[in-house]
């Protein structure tokens, strides 16, 4: 029997075993990063710090993004995921560890963190142009959007789960959950057969063929206007990992579950927007759709500085979390159908770039007019900076065409 058209990916053999392998895995991914947020703000009590923090799991992607990018295009992205994927499980148990000895410092978050971000930077790329070659062109953005559902799905699992047991049996309990979760993907992995072997030719120096990725993104005008986008949403609007702890203490003193609850309000949205776009069958997203999901994003975080209720908070954060998904599923798939097949993974390295390694920057910023002006301030200057700077190039787009 076929599948459903929003499931059609899955009957890729390998893709189906990466996909259930990933599901297991963001789970724990999902609790940690609750964990550590909150175990930084007890701590020190500090929201510079815990943007801080952010910066320095994000960071790394400014510096070694486009050496996975060029890994990804030189050696089997199958072996390059599986050592990436073997570090962070030791990161996670490292800090499982120390919490549960009673030895754990900011310090030694602020390291393992940095660690985490540069496994992280070269894991994503390959990961991301991974993808097609388990699934095709014709099944890509059924395939990113069912990642997409994985990845909040498991936002709206692992948050609430990891509030629950923060409360019962202390923090470091989020932290070895994620790190046996880890088991499953490397089981994953192990039984596929798709190795993502690189594209044969002859290879240019890895300063060259970053350059190659550079010239062709600014050469390509669907390429630029995408990655503008995601440049700019990234910077103003997805800092939740920032804004939703701050929300859940300092506006509705609400504790390690109302962290939790919102942050799974957002992944109920997020999952809502994936099941949405697995189930369109579009093959090349719609430039409107891309510049109206941003809209939503942006107005979303804007809402957010002004709302007091927990209820309507939730789900000002449902609506938000299904616009981000459906315009980074809509960035992702524009990026990876319009490149050649030979730059997939330096073009992925420059998306992970611009989507993930804005983010240190985002967050340093978010924390730091938290602490000066409040969390409210925070969220109404972030959405805003987000509507202008999209409704700006979403402008200048359709006055190009306009006169072509």
């Amino acid at each position: 029997m076929p599948l459903p058209r929003g499931l059609r990916a899955l009957s890729h053999r390998d893709y189906r075993l990466f996909w259930i392998g990933q599901l297991l895995s963001r789970i724990g991914t999902w609790m940690q990063s609750v964990g550590q947020a909150w175990l930084v703000l007890e701590l020190t009590n500090s929201p510079f710090r815990l943007g801080l923090i952010s910066t320095l799991q994000f960071g790394p992607v400014l510096l070694f993004s486009f050496v996975g990018g060029v890994l990804s295009d030189r050696v089997a992205k199958r072996k390059l995921i599986l050592a990436t994927q073997i570090a962070m499980m030791l990161q996670a148990f490292a800090l499982s560890g120390l919490v549960w000895t009673g030895h754990i410092e900011y310090w030694h978050v602020a390291v393992l963190a940095a660690i985490y971000g540069v496994a992280n930077s070269l894991d994503m790329p390959a990961r991301q142009a991974y993808v097609v070659e388990l699934v095709g062109k014709p099944d890509l953005l059924n395939a990113i959007a069912l990642n997409s559902a994985v990845f909040n799905g498991a936002r709206v699992v692992g948050p609430a789960l990891a509030g629950s047991l923060i409360a019962a049996y202390g923090v470091g309990t989020a932290f070895l959950i994620n790190g046996i979760s880890f088991v499953a993907v490397l089981a994953a992995l192990v039984a596929m057969r798709t190795d993502g072997a690189p594209h044969p030719g002859a290879r240019a120096t890895m300063r060259e063929e970053i350059m190659q990725s550079l010239r062709y993104a600014g050469r390509t005008p669907r390429i630029l206007l995408v990655l503008a986008l995601l440049l700019f949403v990234s910077l103003f609007v997805i800092n939740f990992n920032v804004v939703v702890p701050l929300i859940a203490r300092d506006v509705f003193a609400a504790g390690a579950h109302g962290f939790g609850l919102l942050m799974a309000c957002l992944g109920v949205g997020a999952v809502l927007g994936a099941v949405g776009v697995a189930s369109a069958g579009l093959r090349r997203p719609s430039m409107a759709m891309v510049v109206v999901a941003a809209l939503v994003a942006s107005a979303g975080v804007l809402g957010l500085g002004f709302v007091r209720s927990f209820t309507l908070a939730g789900a000002i954060l449902v609506v938000t979390g299904m616009a981000q998904i459906v315009f980074t599923s809509s960035v992702n798939s524009t990026v990876q159908i319009t490149v050649p097949d030979a730059m997939r993974g330096r073009m992925m390295s420059l998306y992970v770039l611009v989507f993930v390694g804005v983010t240190p920057l985002g967050a340093f910023v978010t924390g730091w007019l938290a602490e000066t002006f409040g969390i409210a301030t925070a969220c109404a200057l972030g959405g805003a900076g987000g509507l202008f700077s999209v409704a700006f190039l979403a402008w200048l787009w359709y006055r190009r065409h306009a006169t072509t």
